[in-house]
């Protein structure tokens, strides 16, 4: 396929997007099984144009006048990859399967120059309007910078699992796709991703992943594990392993000495875990599925450290997931902040008396992450918070480039903070008497 059929295609997923609200990665799917004819690396740039569509939305919108999904596909193609109108024109021309050639307001408007002052803060952010305030009490001056890391390419970040391999030897296997180390989390490595038409490494295919020598974890989230402070021989539960990410993060962590609970009330989402455990080498995790209420029963008490990974709206992969930032409502968020005070109160009976309980999400949001620890804190007098700035220094005392956004209850990492995803943790202990 030439540009004009690739263009041509992104309009017709991106609309459908919008139209039924279907996640991007279903529609993008639906489009390739339809249209077999389309190479890998066709649905690659289709992708590429897609998702960054959806990452300055509100941007391209407002700068074209238009919200349609031709207009923000364009202004893609020229503002973001320095496309040139007139020579888009002489492709799209020159193709059947192109476009419509871009008219001279649709170009006047593509060429102008971008007047941030002009620009209301949550356009620019590309941050959805009703989310403006809550995130400006985040973010305060930072707020429309955070949005526009927001809505930039993540990179794909790498935990080596030094269960089974060294940095050094990973580094190696992927010498091609020139690997960043130097981060803040020592077992840490990063890819930048492609840029424009560029197709993403696809690194899981590799024989040093097959192996098991490393795992694709953003870097936000390794750096969570490690600041959940687990120790060799201690007994960890974590509550809502999904599929397993943290788990084999804390496994490691803990050199496979002690016993950690791997649990989720879903079974669909511990489906991978059996076989990510296998191929990391993993022997110290228990898995508990759902319908084990004994096993489960049996720790009541004992856990040294509870590890809940929430569910959330997932605002802090909004880099990976773009789609999902616009689909975000009070009701979905609401739903979200009852599932995770369910969880909250049906798990503290777990940790043990002088035990912890880490509280984690991947979400940039009060409501979802201290309105809860505030909450919980005022409902269970037995628990008392660990202030954030004590537990980040205990594990990263000379960091000095990341800087972590410190809340009253938590901490909040970011990607213009912290080059991560969006995450919050908050760790509380419990009293060692009874009160």
């Amino acid at each position: 396929m030439r540009i004009g059929g690739r263009v041509n295609a992104a309009i017709e997923i991106l609309q459908i997007i919008q139209k039924n609200h279907i996640p991007a990665s279903i529609a993008l799917k639906n489009w390739g099984i339809n249209n077999r004819f389309a190479g890998a690396n066709d649905r690659s740039v289709i992708g590429n144009l897609i998702y960054d569509a959806l990452r300055k939305k509100n941007l391209f919108a407002y700068l074209q006048q238009d919200d349609s999904a031709r207009a923000i596909l364009l202004n893609v193609l020229v503002r973001d990859w320095g496309e040139k109108v007139d020579k888009l024109n002489e492709q799209f021309l020159s193709d059947k399967f192109a476009p419509a050639p871009i008219s001279a307001k649709e170009k006047k408007l593509l060429e102008a120059k971008i007047k941030k002052d002009k620009i209301p803060d949550h356009i620019i952010a590309n941050f959805p309007h009703w989310l403006e305030e809550p995130l400006k009490n985040i973010f305060a001056s930072n707020f429309v910078r955070e949005g526009e890391y927001f809505a930039k390419r993540a990179p794909i970040d790498i935990r080596v699992n030094s269960l089974k391999s060294t940095v050094q030897k990973v580094q190696k296997s992927l010498m091609r796709f020139q690997v960043q180390n130097g981060l803040i989390v020592k077992t840490a490595l990063r890819i930048e991703t492609g840029k424009k038409q560029e197709k993403s490494p696809n690194i899981t295919a590799s024989a040093a992943y097959q192996k098991g020598w490393f795992e694709v974890q953003d870097l936000g989230s390794q750096i969570v594990s490690f600041l959940i402070g687990a120790k060799a021989g201690e007994q960890i539960l974590d509550y809502c392993a999904g599929a397993g990410g943290k788990t084999l993060a804390l496994a490691a962590n803990m050199q496979n000495r002690g016993q950690i609970f791997a649990y989720d009330n879903d079974r669909e989402r511990l489906k991978p875990i059996y076989e990510r455990l296998r191929r990391n080498g993993v022997r110290n995790v228990q898995i508990i599925a759902p319908d084990n209420n004994m096993a489960l029963d049996s720790l009541v008490g004992k856990i040294d450290r509870l590890v809940i990974d929430a569910p959330c709206t997932g605002s802090g992969t909004w880099r990976r997931r773009p789609d999902i930032k616009w689909k975000l409502n009070q009701n979905r968020l609401n739903e979200k902040i009852k599932q995770q005070r369910e969880i909250l109160e049906n798990s503290k009976k777990f940790v043990k008396k002088g035990g912890q309980l880490a509280y984690i999400s991947c979400s940039i949001l009060q409501q979802e992450n201290d309105e809860q620890i505030e909450q919980f804190l005022r409902e269970n007098k037995d628990f008392t918070l660990k202030k954030a700035n004590i537990f980040w220094q205990e594990h990263f005392p000379l960091e000095q480039e990341l800087k972590p956004y410190f809340t009253q209850y938590g901490l909040i990492l970011s990607p213009a903070s912290c080059q991560t995803d969006g995450f919050y943790i908050s760790i509380l202990e419990r009293s060692k008497n009874d009160n």
